[in-house]
């Protein structure tokens, strides 16, 4: 029997290794530059450091034996780690959280989309390893009251079925709308933490850009997550509940850019996708009707963000292509 670790990569492999090597590759400039700054999560943001560079070299050894190209992704020229400190207390703990909870979801889809025994092993140590950064920054937020906790309900005692066709409307103008259920309160709350994280992410890019138009879309990205924030928290606060927020984690009033606008453009690409994806989560599992319609009108607000990020990237020259079917009719023309 043919050993499958030996077997050629697949279109899909090949994929999701480029993803992981970009996605790394920008992981690795952010913690050079909070390593400097956090003393305290010196030996945790170490330990990180060093497993990105080693899933980084996996990337490029599996890469260099399929005689692929290896990308480019995100280098010591997009960071500057004498740069002033761009974000105060506890933010950068905030960040790695947030994006922790990216790579957990991703890698744990790429772990499914491979077939090879050596990839599959690869991306199950990487969500292993996203998961456990997420336990430790969590509880490290928990500890020192950055974070609050979602809101506490009266557990049943009983089971119940719905019967009331009623409970699933919510775009009626007279009268009351049901109370939120758990589900809904859980991924409403979710959104509202990762905005709030992604606002001031946004801010102090906004301070730091050198390109104008890259400047204008880090505001508009601020603006957007306050936006989201803030018709989202309504919603809970209609059911009396009070929306998650913070006193740390804020920009400071530094406008020296640890960061290249190439790196900084990425960033805020990825995290606009992973708020397509979990918006489009939320409006899924709600069951009162004008949830989906909210989360529709916020998804087509983030997906325009994404789409002008996306061209201003495209324009500078700093997207990196992913790898090519190839052309069957070019190659195919006589």
């Amino acid at each position: 029997m043919s050993n499958s670790q030996h077997l050629p990569i697949t279109s899909t492999e090949l994929a999701t290794l480029w993803m992981t090597y970009q996605e790394k590759t920008m992981i690795m400039r952010f913690l050079e530059y909070f390593l400097k700054y956090n003393e305290n999560e010196q030996q945790l943001y170490q330990l990180h450091y060093d497993r990105a560079v080693k899933s980084v070299d996996f990337i490029k050894t599996i890469f260099q034996g399929e005689g692929a190209a290896i990308p480019i992704g995100f280098t010591e020229n997009d960071v500057n780690k004498e740069a002033p400190k761009l974000y105060d207390y506890m933010f950068d703990v905030m960040y790695f959280r947030l994006m922790s909870q990216i790579e957990t979801g991703l890698f744990a889809l790429y772990s499914n989309m491979s077939y090879r025994k050596d990839i599959r092993k690869f991306f199950k140590r990487v969500t292993a390893e996203a998961q456990e950064l997420y336990d430790q920054l969590t509880h490290l937020l928990i500890e020192t009251g950055v974070i609050s906790r979602p809101p506490y309900v009266s557990m049943p005692k009983e089971v119940h079925f719905v019967k009331d066709k009623n409970y699933m409307d919510g775009l009626k103008w007279i009268g009351e709308k049901r109370s939120l259920n758990t589900m809904e309160v859980s991924l409403i709350q979710h959104a509202v933490d990762t905005n709030l994280v992604g606002m001031q992410l946004m801010i102090g890019f906004a301070q730091v850009a050198n390109d104008q138009k890259v400047r204008k879309h880090f505001v508009k990205g601020m603006e957007l997550s306050k936006k989201i924030e803030t018709e989202l928290g309504d919603v809970l606060r209609h059911s009396y509940i009070e929306p998650p927020a913070t006193h740390a984690g804020k920009a400071t009033t530094s406008t020296v850019a640890p960061f290249s606008d190439k790196l900084m453009m990425y960033n805020t690409s990825l995290l606009s996708t992973f708020g397509l994806g979990s918006n489009a989560l939320g409006g899924a599992f709600s069951l009162r009707s004008d949830l989906p319609v909210k989360m529709l009108q916020i998804g087509k607000d983030i997906y325009s963000f994404a789409k002008e990020g996306g061209e201003i990237m495209i324009k500078n020259g700093w997207m990196e292509e992913p790898p090519q079917i190839e052309d069957r009719n070019q190659l195919t023309k006589r």
